[in-house]
């Protein structure tokens, strides 16, 4: 996803008729230049742990393919974390999967309003304005990744479909993801909502059917697999949202 310090936010295919909006909240590994990357090298801030690798590319083919609206935010999670709540301990990480964090390191409270203000607050502005202004969208979904391995563990799920107590959306997308038979389909894995991981979906979800998608980033590193994956979630959305 292009980005500046200027462009907090992506919106995609904003006139899009489905009745469900996309968001991706780790969308991009993007840093202001003048952080440095925040003390990272290249190679850690391509890795996952700074973004949702080929989430956004899977989100807008899946958003072609419903034909619905997506809000993507345009930061790494490094800088701050979209799906979590200003409040929260890891809203601006100091360690990330084991990676320490120097350019989040001794923070002033004037620096962390910054990055709240030009970054977290306009993505959910923008997820707010479309819910409102577009009522007839009954369900809002995020689209996320995973790496195949964390700490020396692999993780065998192709995706995961989480979900808290309201569970009428992720029900009908497991039942109709389990009719792919290779697939290895988790339910709150490999988050679930008690990790922390639901800000987005508590806000913004109210009253509307929710679910959070995390689908294994290997399968997800060419346009190629984006594509598939595509077309199996939508396939799944499109069956489950009909029955809503």
């Amino acid at each position: 996803m292009p980005a500046d310090a200027h462009r907090p936010i992506d919106v995609y295919n904003p006139s899009g008729r489905a009745t469900v909006l996309l968001v991706c909240d780790h969308a991009s590994n993007f840093i202001p230049e003048p952080l440095a990357g925040l003390g990272l090298g290249p190679e850690q801030l391509s890795d996952h742990v700074a973004w949702d690798v080929g989430a956004w590319g899977l989100a807008r083919e899946l958003a072609d393919v419903l034909d619905a609206p997506l809000v993507g935010a345009a930061a790494s999670r490094l800088l701050i974390d979209a799906n979590r709540d200003p409040d929260a301990p890891d809203l601006i990480p100091l360690m990330a999967e084991g990676v320490p964090i120097p350019g989040n390191r001794q923070l002033d409270e004037a620096e962390r309003a910054a990055r709240i203000r030009d970054y977290h607050q306009p993505f959910h502005r923008a997820i707010e304005a479309i819910l409102r202004d577009r009522p007839a969208l009954s369900a809002v979904v995020s689209v996320h990744s995973f790496t195949p391995v964390l700490f020396g563990k692999a993780r065998p799920w192709h995706v995961g479909i989480l979900h808290d107590d309201d569970c009428r959306l992720a029900d009908l997308l497991i039942e109709q993801l389990e009719r792919q038979t290779p697939l290895c389909v988790g339910r709150n894995q490999p988050y679930a909502p008690d990790d922390g991981v639901y800000y987005t979906l508590d806000r913004h979800g109210r009253g509307r059917a929710k679910a959070m998608i995390e689908v294994r980033n290997d399968q997800l590193r060419d346009s190629a697999g984006q594509r598939r994956w595509a077309g199996l979630l939508g396939d799944a959305l499109h069956g489950a949202l009909a029955r809503i």
